[in-house]
């Protein structure tokens, strides 16, 4: 994939991503997605708040956002990247993590950190996605992975 695509979606929001994705509060882990190349890349953007729950217990002395759910918001970026991607998607579909690869968490992402987990197309098979992102705050890079993903009915 030596050219990118165009950008087919400016940016989607809180109400077209509930329409998409399957999952709700608390698990919902993204605001938006914006820029997103046909299947092959988006941003999503996740603006973390003091009022999350896992900062009840993830630390109460010094809230650090939990790296497993940026993992988490990675995959929902890809899943909305993918499904609003692939045409007559009306219905939200279950997106199911298939692989987590080459993980790394480089800085603490805090309170009142944005967020952005840019994603890219690595390969895809039928309903099959496998994406590397990058979750960035102030375009430092804080954590990175390789997730696969698939769309269900």
């Amino acid at each position: 994939m030596s050219e990118e695509s165009p950008i087919i979606i400016e940016a989607v929001d809180i109400n077209t991503i509930l329409k998409t994705l399957p999952h709700r509060y608390p698990f919902l882990l993204i605001d938006r997605v914006v820029g997103i190349r046909k299947d092959f890349s988006g941003i999503g953007i996740k603006n973390v708040t003091v009022n999350e729950p896992a900062f009840l217990g993830h630390f109460p002395e010094r809230p650090v956002y939990p790296g497993v759910l940026m993992i988490e918001g990675m995959a929902q970026t890809a899943g909305v990247i993918g499904i609003t991607s692939v045409e007559g998607t009306e219905k939200p579909r279950a997106v199911y993590f298939l692989t987590i690869d080459k993980c790394k968490f480089r800085k603490p992402v805090m309170p009142g950190d944005t967020v952005e987990y840019h994603m890219r197309l690595i390969n895809r098979k039928r309903a099959m996605w496998w994406f590397h992102g990058d979750a960035k705050v102030n375009g430092v890079t804080v954590a990175e992975a390789d997730v696969g993903a698939m769309l269900t009915d």
